[in-house]
């Protein structure tokens, strides 16, 4: 689960990280009253305003802007609230903006110049260990760092058993190049990120920048977090942060009927129970010149009901031009669902896309019998290839 950065920021002040400081504001006027309270808590005179929507690049596309007075704070946030903003992680219509951060400016003179830094923390699944990755090279896309100048990036990956450990958080603060005060605020930084990771149970953590300060603080001027969905029964607090406006309608459709269902970009919709069989799925799909439209796990009970409900799913996709049926059953009897099938496509009247199935395990072989025997446009597969083969015909 995606959070915003005000958000993530939360999470990162509750374990210690220092963060810069920000009030959420609505509209204008409630970010003109946070920029007040804002220089009566810190003194800062300039606020720099930022979109709260899940995806990155916000600057690049209008997103986060200096304001150095209260007349510019109140004519930037409306500029940003209410915009479709388009940024390389959000699609060509954009994310519309509801809210924005109204944040403290921390790039203030002093006696050295601020320096940012770039620094996450995530599962490397390779070794199945936490790893920290950064650079001295914040403020950018890591992949274009990770493509032009490799060397500038470093990891350190931590076990398990034994956690962050002392050498570890002074190595980080070494490769950045860090001495005297800002080493001390680097290490304290790093240990507090590495448990605030633990102890929420995220799958990722990203600060781009971490900054340190012209009076060599070091804190974390942007917050990208990932919580991990199957561990939120832990943390009913965070399950409250989530804001299903961020996320895509069809799927959030999907959870609430407790279907796992992923969006794609493809014309052939899949209807599968198992994960595995739907990786499969989706690649045999590919072998036959198609491309999903989606992943679809209907799960262990796909009874009319559920067959219904994932069939109104894929066709609220336009570009679906054919749907691949594939259940394999073993728990669940491969008659009821074609039972299901056939209701639910009775009970949806008028479908024009193709439909293929394929049924497999405890009673199949009356499954096909209901298939072919319902009067249906719906043509039955026996073997896997057979299925493809069918999708590949109504493709071309």
């Amino acid at each position: 689960m995606n959070l915003h950065e005000y958000q993530g920021k939360e999470i990162l002040n509750s374990f210690g990280v220092n963060i810069q400081r920000g009030i959420v504001a609505h509209t204008p006027d409630e970010a003109v009253a946070a920029a007040k309270k804002l220089t009566e808590e810190t003194g800062t005179g300039w606020h720099v305003i930022k979109a709260q929507i899940h995806a990155g690049g916000r600057g690049k596309g209008g997103g986060v802007k200096l304001a150095k007075n209260l007349d510019e704070v109140k004519e930037i946030a409306g500029q940003i609230i209410g915009m479709n903003l388009i940024t390389p992680q959000t699609s060509a219509e954009g994310k519309k903006v509801h809210q924005v951060l109204v944040t403290e400016d921390v790039y203030y003179p002093g006696d050295s110049e601020p320096e940012e830094y770039y620094m996450s923390v995530l599962l490397n699944r390779a070794t199945g260990r936490n790893m920290i990755m950064y650079s001295t090279e914040g403020g950018m896309d890591i992949e274009t760092v990770a493509e032009e100048t490799p060397h500038l990036i470093f990891t350190e990956e931590i076990d398990p058993a034994a956690g962050l450990l002392g050498f570890q958080a002074r190595r980080v603060a070494f490769n950045l190049g860090l001495s005297g005060k800002a080493f001390k605020e680097m290490t304290k930084f790093v240990y507090a990120l590495y448990t605030a990771y633990t102890k929420s149970d995220s799958s990722l953590f990203e600060i781009n920048p971490v900054l340190k300060t012209s009076d060599d603080r070091v804190i974390a001027v942007d917050a990208k977090v990932s919580l991990d969905a199957n561990a939120l029964y832990r943390h009913k607090d965070y399950l409250a942060m989530r804001d299903v406006r961020e996320e895509n309608p069809i799927e959030v459709e999907a959870g609430e009927v407790g279907l796992n269902y992923v969006d794609l970009d493809g014309n052939v919709g899949c209807m599968v129970n198992g994960a595995g069989l739907a990786m499969a799925t989706m690649d045999l799909i590919k072998q036959a010149g198609g491309e999903p439209a989606n992943f679809l796990d209907v799960g262990g009970t796909a009874d009319a009901e559920r067959v219904e409900a994932a069939f109104k799913l894929i066709l609220k996709d336009p570009n679906v031009k054919a749907i691949l049926v594939n259940i394999f059953g073993g728990i669940v009897r491969c008659d009821r669902v074609a039972q299901g099938i056939v209701d639910a496509y009775k009970n949806m009247g008028n479908i024009e896309v193709p439909i293929i199935v394929r049924l497999q395990g405890t009673n199949a072989d009356i499954a096909k019998e209901l298939i072919d025997n319902s009067g249906l446009d719906v043509q039955s597969a026996v073997e896997f290839q057979e299925a493809a083969d069918k999708v590949q015909a109504v493709l071309a």
